[in-house]
């Protein structure tokens, strides 16, 4: 401890079996980290972490800003064991304006050029110049509903550009007067540019200028006699006023603000996150951490401090990390202001934190900690169901899983193999552990060298590959199946089949030297008909009926549908991809994702584009001459 420095820096606890344990973040590293060993925590989550450490790792940073970076991008990467853990969901998304063009005096172009008529979209992932975003929100069905509001009132195109430039006529949007059709040249860029201008004034909160001006556009148009013109924007008036006294109870003050309340019960905690963006209310979307005892009880070994501000400085410093933060956050328990002060030095922008607030600030905190309620708990209910059916899997099948951490740690994996007529044969493996199913464990496998349509040289196939490695990890350990889920055999091996399949598995797991208690076989019942369904097992036990309304077979019946769901997703993608022959756009050099959707969709398949000229080829965005030259020789 004497030689660690007191710089600001990030420390990592490692266990003898080399796994990280924690990790944080200090402002003085040799004080933190001594602040864990100065005392006595017997008997507590702290002693029991601490008894673990075999090792200690720290880097030193030049700012608390860098450190609270680092920190996180460690506990998305690594998942320690002890840290309170947001789950990594996909990415917020945004609604993206395509394009630069914003000079009204754009001149019309003959064909119309979609670089002249910005695109209003649904957009995940990062940004990109040089087109504008507004967001983030908290679902995509507020990112839908606004674009539909952007349509009726200002009539922005939503198609792709391949499509723009491709129409000859006006599609049925124009039609039903939700877009001014710029593709057949039915508006000028300039009055297009207008209505972008205003579109983004309105997403920005300045919904009355907007009003104003379009007002004043109409009367202009009148004065000049152009009624049609304006009475085109008489309509957009009336659509921005329905909208506007629909919202009226969403309009405020403030323009951008996220509203963040925490709840916690029995050892769990929801933070329910709202936004506002441009005095709008887009909804909320609720977060549920791991290791919430565990993490806040290690963050107070310093100073002491609430669990709830723990949870929330956690989920602010995870969620900030990569979405940059508004200028003002509501908060539902006080918060450490130097995180806040981090946050402002990331983003270069000042983020003031509000607690105890006054007026509809109030209203907004009071509205998310109610959801956050209701949130939490419809978690505990269904995490209670979870556990039952768990515990009576567990009894129907006669493991010794009694105790609530033995059925948590109760692991089953589940195989189905999926095809059509033989072709594109591809099996599953779902794993289903700490009474949910684990996505990130799941596996799909590619069957090949075996008979079309023959399911049980595929599921043998499957079931070799699968654990012959762990079979040989475990003769190694001389039978101790220990470490991480990746090399520990499951509990269970679900197989969704009948006698033959299971047999199949039996003679695999004899082979390996494995036990075939563990197998038990999904039959289908009378008439395969649901709930009728009995289990097989391997060991020559008979044959179990556990009935329709049993909560075993409900989490069988869960676990074997996801198994076939993932199975056949798989197989599809897979015959579309040998079908379409996008594989030989694939195995092109320089060719990747994007590129490949965009040739798809310019020529409509591959055979369209094996027919194109090389001048076609690389007209298309992003495929350069020398690029076109060798799609054109691979493709013929």
């Amino acid at each position: 401890m004497a030689a660690l420095p007191a710089l600001p820096g990030v420390y990592r606890f490692f266990d003898a079996a080399g796994q990280l344990l924690y990790v944080g973040k200090a402002r003085d590293l040799k004080r933190r980290v001594s602040s864990y060993f100065q005392k006595t925590h017997d008997g507590t989550r702290i002693g029991h972490m601490v008894a673990k450490i075999a090792r200690l790792e720290t880097t030193v940073v030049r700012s608390e800003a860098e450190a609270l970076l680092l920190e996180n991008n460690l506990i998305k990467t690594q998942q320690p064991r002890y840290n309170i853990l947001f789950r990594d969901d996909k990415s917020y998304p945004y609604l993206r304006i395509s394009g630069s063009t914003w000079v009204a005096g754009a001149a019309a172009a003959q064909p119309p050029d979609p670089g002249h008529y910005p695109r209003v979209s649904y957009y995940r992932g990062p940004a990109q110049r040089p087109h504008r975003y507004f967001g983030p929100y908290p679902n995509g069905w507020a990112v839908k509903e606004t674009i539909q509001w952007l349509q009726k009132v200002f009539r922005l195109r939503t198609c792709e550009d391949t499509v723009f430039a491709h129409r000859t006529r006006p599609c049925l949007l124009h039609q039903i007067k939700r877009c001014s059709a710029p593709c057949v040249g039915a508006i000028s860029p300039a009055e297009y540019a207008a209505d972008v201008r205003a579109a983004c004034d309105f997403l920005e909160g300045r919904s009355q200028q907007v009003l104003d001006a379009l007002q004043a556009r109409m009367q202009a148009l009148a004065d000049q006699w152009a009624f049609e013109q304006a009475a085109q924007v008489r309509d957009q008036i009336a659509a921005l006023s329905t909208m506007l006294q629909q919202q009226a109870m969403q309009a405020y003050d403030d323009q951008d603000v996220d509203i963040i309340a925490v709840q916690l019960q029995d050892g769990r905690a929801c933070v329910n996150l709202a936004m506002v963006r441009g005095g709008r209310h887009l909804g909320d979307r609720p977060s549920f951490p791991a290791h919430v005892e565990d993490g806040a009880a290690l963050a107070d070994v310093e100073e002491g401090a609430e669990p709830a501000q723990r949870v929330l400085e956690a989920f602010i410093a995870q969620h900030y990390s990569e979405v940059a933060p508004p200028p003002v956050l509501v908060l539902g328990a006080p918060v450490d202001e130097a995180l806040l002060q981090a946050l402002g030095e990331r983003w270069a922008t000042r983020v003031r934190g509000v607690w105890q607030p006054r007026e509809q600030r109030r209203v907004w905190l009071e509205l998310a900690q109610r959801n956050a309620e209701l949130q939490l708990a419809r978690l505990l209910a269904e995490e209670g169901s979870q556990q039952a059916r768990t515990r009576a899997l567990a009894q129907a099948l006669g493991l010794d899983a009694t105790t609530p951490e033995a059925l948590a740690a109760l692991r089953i994996e589940c195989f189905d193999v999926s095809h059509t007529a033989g072709e594109a044969t591809m099996a599953s493996c779902v794993v289903y552990e700490q009474h949910q199913l684990q996505p990130r464990q799941y596996r799909r496998y590619t069957v090949e060298g075996v008979t079309p349509g023959d399911d049980y040289a595929a599921m043998r196939q499957v079931l070799q590959r699968r654990y012959a490695r762990l079979a040989a990890a475990l003769a190694e350990r001389g039978g101790d199946d220990g470490g991480d889920n990746q090399a520990r055999l499951p509990d269970v091996v679900l197989i969704d089949g009948g006698v033959g399949q299971v047999g199949v598995a039996r003679e695999v797991f004899e082979a390996l030297g494995l036990d075939p208690g563990r197998l038990v076989g999904v039959e289908k019942g009378e008439g395969r008909k649901v709930g009728l369904e009995e289990l097989v097992f391997a060991d020559g036990r008979p044959k179990v009926a556990l009935g329709a309304q049993s909560s075993a077979l409900l989490l069988v019946a869960q676990i074997r549908d996801e198994a076939h769901r993932f199975a056949i997703t798989g197989m599809r993608a897979r015959r579309a991809k040998a079908r379409t022959g996008a594989s030989r756009l694939e195995d092109i050099p320089g060719v990747g994702p994007k590129r490949r959707a965009r040739l798809l969709a310019r020529f409509g398949g591959v055979r369209g584009v094996a027919a194109a000229s090389v001048e076609e080829l690389a007209s298309v965005e992003g495929i350069s001459r020398e690029l076109a030259e060798a799609i054109h020789q691979a493709l013929r």
